[in-house]
């Protein structure tokens, strides 16, 4: 109960995020988006896993076998290790979060169609609720922009991958903005054409559809240790920023090891405790199209620090360069 206090109050005081885009300064309208600091969120769905449901395919065999013994262990830890969201995709909209993780599986044995997103476990909402949660958001908020980033499709066959296909062009038709336009996606831009959604699928049966771009690239640090992530991050930068869009994941990832000698934390207090930590890194960058600067940063529990706030804000410092 008292988690849910804390993130009412903290959704109360962000309710203005939900259509910032629209209230960027002019001077930005005309920038690349890729070149725009955009807060996501990793993971998006985890906030409504199942504990009833299947283990996902992608656990290990051992994991398996324990959870047919021991599932009043297993479970819990699952649950508490797998959750990096605690808050509905609408509310995450409504926050500012304009960069969605989904990732999409198929239950292992499931004779239906139905496909869900996948942590250790799946989740209770399907692919197509989601979505169309999106688009019902979307069509209240004309001038913001999402971007749909669709991934690892564990289970999901061929026939699976073009239904799902044909359902996103359907649902979000005209507000799609395609991966053909010579020029690249601005404010102005997509409000001009009506588009608010950008469709990353990561999976080569997107080929032969237009409306579908590839793959966006992640930095991952594979790091359960704070200063260990941004170090990674910091190293990526000195290599050079990708050319359109990517992601910088200030996400921890916890191993076995730290799992069983961590017996009373779970990804929460872990992420918690270290946000402050990667709130002063993020306010020392700035988005652009230099060497260094950053584009989509990605958290987990988006909705429980300041993190969508000073990610906003670093586009204060790309449009004063800009006006100066």
């Amino acid at each position: 109960m008292e988690d849910d206090v804390v993130d009412a109050n903290i959704i109360s005081k962000t309710q203005d995020r939900a259509n910032w885009m629209s209230q960027l300064p002019q001077s930005l309208w005309d920038v690349p988006l890729y070149n725009l600091a955009l807060p996501g969120s990793h993971d998006t769905m985890t906030y409504c896993l199942d504990r009833e449901s299947p283990l996902s395919v992608s656990n290990p065999l051992v994991l398996k076998i324990l959870d047919c013994i021991i599932p009043c262990i297993t479970r819990p830890c699952l649950y508490k290790w797998g959750t990096t969201q605690l808050q509905a995709v609408s509310a995450q909209l409504d926050i500012g979060i304009r960069y969605f993780d989904l990732r999409i599986a198929h239950k292992e044995g499931d004779t239906t169609d139905a496909l869900y997103f996948a942590h250790g476990i799946y989740t209770l909402l399907t692919v197509k609720e989601t979505l169309s949660d999106i688009a019902k958001w979307l069509s209240s908020h004309p001038k913001e922009v999402v971007i749909l980033a669709c991934s690892v499709f564990e289970g999901v066959t061929p026939d699976l991958h073009q239904d799902t296909i044909l359902f996103m062009k359907n649902l979000f038709g005209s507000k799609i903005f395609p991966n053909i336009s010579e020029e690249p996606a601005t404010l102005r831009m997509l409000w001009k054409l009506g588009c608010q959604v950008i469709i990353s699928y990561d999976d080569p049966a997107a080929s032969g559809h237009e409306e579908l771009w590839p793959n966006i690239p992640y930095w991952w640090a594979d790091q359960v240790d704070p200063k260990a992530v941004l170090s990674y991050l910091d190293e990526q930068k000195q290599l050079g920023r990708p050319e359109g869009f990517f992601v910088a994941g200030l996400n921890l990832t916890e191993d076995t090891q730290y799992i069983l000698t961590h017996p009373c934390q779970s990804m929460k207090t872990l992420t918690l405790r270290n946000y402050r930590l990667f709130l002063d890194w993020v306010q020392k960058q700035a988005p652009g199209p230099g060497k260094t600067c950053l584009n989509i940063i990605c958290a987990d529990f988006v909705g429980n620090s300041d993190f969508i706030s000073v990610v906003i804000d670093l586009n204060k410092k790309l449009a004063a360069r800009l006006t100066s």
